[in-house]
């Protein structure tokens, strides 16, 4: 399984051969560096160890500091190991580019974590459709959960019920997207359709 790194950078739609409007998300690929190369003789399994995003000498540790100095390159933000993945002649220090992963008019999947939403209701989290209407004493009831509890036996409420809370910010996958064009100039790729998490944020791109 082969992959890279990108960020999101939003939503568009191109037009294709054909005329047809196709609503695809931009994500901008850079280079990913080389930091580990694991081999099964060594490690017991082949993959490589791929690096994205600069970060600051003074907020990286000794040990990450010497981690990143063997494959000479600068500390960075965003690290992942990809595992059967061991681009030929590949060497600790290079650089993986998009068009040396990914091809036009293949498939994808991609890896991101959903919006965080906080702290909602059931009807958000949940899609409940609340107690109803305001009528037979009910009042201010429209987006409550309603009952939870038990009768006196259990006399508990059990675990695991749908109930208000934090919502979002989970890792999805949106598998077999479309790769409809790659912009190699610009470290730019578009896949057909949605991609998991706000604009900005690293994703996970794997061949499918």
């Amino acid at each position: 399984m082969s992959g890279l790194l990108g960020k999101k950078v939003g939503m568009t739609s191109i037009f294709n051969e054909n005329g047809q409007n196709i609503p695809v998300t931009v994500i901008e690929v850079e280079p990913c560096v080389i930091t580990q190369i694991k081999t099964e003789d060594s490690d017991g399994y082949n993959s490589v160890q791929i690096a994205l995003d600069e970060k600051k000498e003074k907020n990286t540790s000794k040990a990450l500091k010497g981690h990143f100095a063997k494959a000479n390159t600068t500390p960075k933000k965003f690290v992942k190991e990809i595992r059967d993945f061991l681009p030929e002649g590949a060497k600790l220090g290079d650089t993986i580019k998009i068009e040396d992963v990914f091809e036009e008019n293949t498939y994808v999947d991609v890896v991101g974590y959903s919006k965080g939403r906080g702290f909602t209701g059931v009807i958000k989290r949940h899609n409940f459709s609340g107690v109803g209407d305001a009528t037979h004493g009910q009042k201010d009831r429209e987006r409550a959960p309603g009952s939870i509890g038990q009768m006196s036996d259990p006399s508990r409420v059990f675990k695991g019920i749908k109930m208000a809370g934090r919502s979002g910010h989970e890792r999805v996958k949106a598998k077999n997207l479309e790769l409809v064009k790659i912009i190699p100039e610009s470290n730019l790729m578009m896949v057909k359709g949605a991609v998991p998490g706000p604009k900005g944020k690293v994703v996970e791109i794997y061949n499918s």
